[in-house]
């Protein structure tokens, strides 16, 4: 099943959950309970709404954030009503959220569970706590192979749909590649390092793209750092291309031009970038156009 349909499916489940939420909170009668009922059918509504296909960050840290708030909340006002949401948080360690979102998790859920001993009773609420916290060790445990998955697929995965934008982790195995075969084919190959700020990061790259033909893989090395392998029939057009794409990109950050053929470390290119002083600089053959 491709990407898009499993985004599809995980959109209309949120937007189930919503539902179900708001006509339990359209019939209850305890204000504070149809309040946090009423604020997570609308954040599953939100989520669902927003959510895209795409490899970046799936959440912000705060939105991450208020699905444990609120059922620790609803917890804590009327756990006799509602104690079987207590399960719920070995769902919520599911979700794709930092490792101290998780931590948090945990911890609301052990503050949850400890309040509960006196309408459960000793057994019961021992048991509860066992069944609890081997239930939030296989959400654990889904969760660090989801994000397992994830980074695998990062590897590999454009990072917007539709551009040739790709994580900086296949650009040593390119540089490889493309040196190659401009050697064979006789084409000009050389690398284009931009550093940027964080805030213009993604921006820059998707234009980026746009300047750029298809086959010309472009690279988010890092939040401000920004790579593509030109390739071009001689040093001359080579030239043309990388000032027009200084011209039309408005960089506002240092930029370094390095043919591949001369290109010795792509580590040291990108130190040397992060003290670059100058617009533009041309390393190798590019250099004697």
């Amino acid at each position: 099943m491709q990407t898009k349909y499993k985004v599809g499916l995980l959109r209309g489940n949120l937007l189930i959950a919503s539902v179900l939420l708001a006509l339990l909170a359209s019939a209850t009668t305890t204000l504070t309970d149809a309040l946090l009922l009423w604020l997570a059918a609308t954040w599953l509504a939100v989520t669902a709404l927003l959510l895209a296909f795409n490899h970046r960050r799936p959440a912000m840290v705060p939105w991450q954030l208020l699905p444990g708030l609120l059922l620790a909340a609803l917890l804590w006002v009327a756990p006799e009503r509602h104690i079987t949401w207590l399960w719920a948080w070995a769902v919520l360690l599911m979700l794709p959220q930092p490792r101290w979102i998780l931590l948090l998790e945990a911890l609301l859920a052990l503050a949850t569970w400890w309040p509960l001993r006196e309408q459960l009773g000793l057994e019961q609420w021992v048991l509860a706590g066992l069944l609890l916290a081997a239930l939030m060790l296989l959400g654990l445990s889904r969760a660090l192979d989801l994000r397992a998955l994830r980074q695998s697929t990062l590897r590999r995965a454009r990072l917007v749909p539709g551009l040739s934008l790709w994580p900086g982790d296949r650009l040593a195995h390119d540089l490889a590649l493309e040196r190659s075969r401009g050697h064979h084919e006789g084409v000009h190959t050389e690398l284009l390092l931009l550093q940027t700020s964080r805030h213009r990061c993604w921006s820059l790259a998707q234009r980026l793209c746009r300047l750029t033909h298809s086959f010309e893989p472009c690279y988010r090395l890092d939040s401000q750092t920004l790579a593509v392998i030109l390739l071009s029939r001689n040093r001359r057009e080579a030239k043309e291309r990388r000032e027009m794409l200084c011209l039309h990109l408005e960089a506002r950050g240092p930029v370094r031009a390095i043919a591949l053929a001369d290109l010795v470390s792509l580590e040291d290119e990108r130190q040397t970038l992060a003290r670059q002083t100058t617009a533009l600089e041309v390393i190798g053959e590019a250099a004697n156009a």
